[in-house]
């Protein structure tokens, strides 16, 4: 954009040009920023977005003997099926069939069965002599004590499988059904799919009180929401994450309401969270601003600010540097806690006078007042030594519903939707606590009753299991 200059020596009029560049730069800018943009939302979503380096190393096993050897798989232990593989008739090369055998080479293979093993429940029927009530047995391996019409099953590995296709992996049902029929030869239609996840998540529901109670009980919880769709309707997906359990609520409306129904108003541990407003409705929980957010805003202001527009967001972002730096120092031993404290009074100090005087900047305002407004939620994870800082835990367990919802669409039922959050909860708390979801869901699938969520049995959390917290009623860790 070409603006003619003034060549006058008045004051008023070099002020009023350089008003004008000031502004043409940042148009400029703007443009710029928002053709990227545009361009950016017209493609696809796809896993390899991330920036690459422009001159990566190149991949593989570097060579030489100073880089280790190459790795090789460990024999198999047991032997199913062993085969004699003879010399060939003739030599390939030359045709000759004068071929002497030197000596016996052996290779291994790991293969996957294809053979489908049907069950037959030859199940002893009665009668209770004292009242009268029909009794049958049932086998470890029922899933159900359904018989006559209902007689023909699928096993408990087949829903346990299609349970972690669909919810875990992103597979659509119709996609399900041709994989088991491709691999396996088993046939059932699409319906029975649906069915399956119905069923699954009916065994599940008091598996999935355990897991909202828990997670209900940590010291610290994230919070995060993100979009998703049940009958073509616009919805949200809520999810929650302690600890050592996470909880997932599909709800029509972004509100208070799937946050109060799992927490209470009263809880009083650590919540991390991304700003949004409605969760300061927590009077009595601590905050703690997600930092990794409040960065990528400073990062958007400095993009698109020019002139003396870039001090403020950039002065922002070193306070908040500073906050993870201390912060690592602690954890390698270089800073106490009560160190560690006295700087977040010190920091929370500094961006108070940071937000307090206004802004000519209108966006640079408008982050002063939210920060103003959080100052005590900035660095509570200083205050609170292992408290999170970021939304990691959040990100991490909110990404693979938005990968299957990219795939097949949300919900097509409000039933679906519970499932879906029931089956999901159950996994992702599994994985939490170091367990398997496929044996866990098999156990409960063939199980008469329901049985409860899997322990740490002693074993280390996933998370940070060192969070140190006295927040209101919640117990030290």
């Amino acid at each position: 954009m070409d603006v003619p200059k003034t060549t006058t020596d008045c004051p008023g009029c070099k002020q009023q040009q350089a008003v004008i560049d000031a502004s043409v730069k940042q148009v400029e800018k703007l443009t710029k920023r928002l053709e990227k943009v545009e361009r950016e939302d017209k493609r696809q979503a796809a896993p390899f977005r991330k920036a690459r380096k422009a001159d990566p190393k190149k991949p593989g096993r570097k060579s030489g003997k100073d880089h280790g050897k190459h790795h090789r798989r460990a024999a198999p232990e047991q032997i199913d099926e062993t085969y004699n593989v003879p010399l060939p008739s003739c030599c390939p090369g030359c045709g000759c069939d004068q071929l002497t055998k030197t000596e016996t080479r052996i290779q291994y293979q790991t293969e996957i069965p294809r053979t489908v093993i049907y069950r037959q429940f030859s199940i002893d029927a009665g009668t209770c002599t004292g009242c009268g009530v029909a009794v049958q047995g049932r086998h470890e391996l029922q899933i159900s004590d359904a018989t006559g019409a209902a007689a023909v099953q699928l096993g408990p590995n087949v829903h346990a499988a299609m349970a972690l296709l669909i919810k875990e992996l992103g597979l659509s049902h119709g996609k399900v059904k041709r994989l088991l029929e491709m691999l396996f030869e088993i046939t059932f239609g699409r319906s029975t799919s649906c069915r399956s996840m119905l069923s699954t998540a009916k065994r599940l529901e008091s598996a999935h009180g355990e897991v909202r109670h828990a997670v209900r009980g940590e010291p610290q919880v994230v919070g995060d929401e993100t979009g998703w769709r049940v009958n073509g309707h616009p919805a949200w997906l809520h999810v929650f994450v302690g600890l050592t359990a996470v909880a997932y609520e599909i709800d029509p409306s972004r509100s208070i309401e799937p946050a109060e129904r799992l927490l209470g108003r009263d809880w009083s541990g650590i919540f991390g969270h991304d700003g949004w407003s409605v969760y300061d409705k927590f009077k009595a929980a601590t905050h703690q601003q997600y930092l990794a957010h409040l960065l990528r805003r400073c990062e958007s202001l400095i993009e698109s600010g020019t002139g003396g527009a870039l001090v403020f967001p950039h002065a922002v972002k070193s306070v908040l540097l500073k906050g993870f730096e201390y912060r690592n120092r602690f954890r390698v031993g270089k800073m106490t806690e009560h160190g560690l404290k006295v700087m977040a009074g010190r920091l929370t100090m500094r961006m108070r006078d940071l937000v307090r005087p206004i802004k000519t900047h209108a966006a640079n305002e408008r982050f002063a007042k939210f920060l103003e407004n959080h100052l005590d939620d900035l660095f509570a994870f200083r205050r609170h030594p292992g408290a999170d800082a970021t939304n990691w835990r959040g990100e991490q367990a909110i990404r693979p519903a938005v990968v299957n919802l990219k795939v097949w669409g949300g919900n097509r039922s409000e039933a679906g939707a519970n499932a879906q959050s029931i089956i999901m909860s159950a996994m992702r708390t599994c994985m939490q606590r170091l367990a398997a979801p496929f044996t866990f869901l098999h156990r409960q699938l063939t199980s008469p009753t329901h049985c409860h969520c899997p322990s740490l049995s002693g074993k280390p959390v996933q998370a940070q299991s060192h969070l140190r917290l006295r927040v209101g009623s919640q117990t030290n860790f």
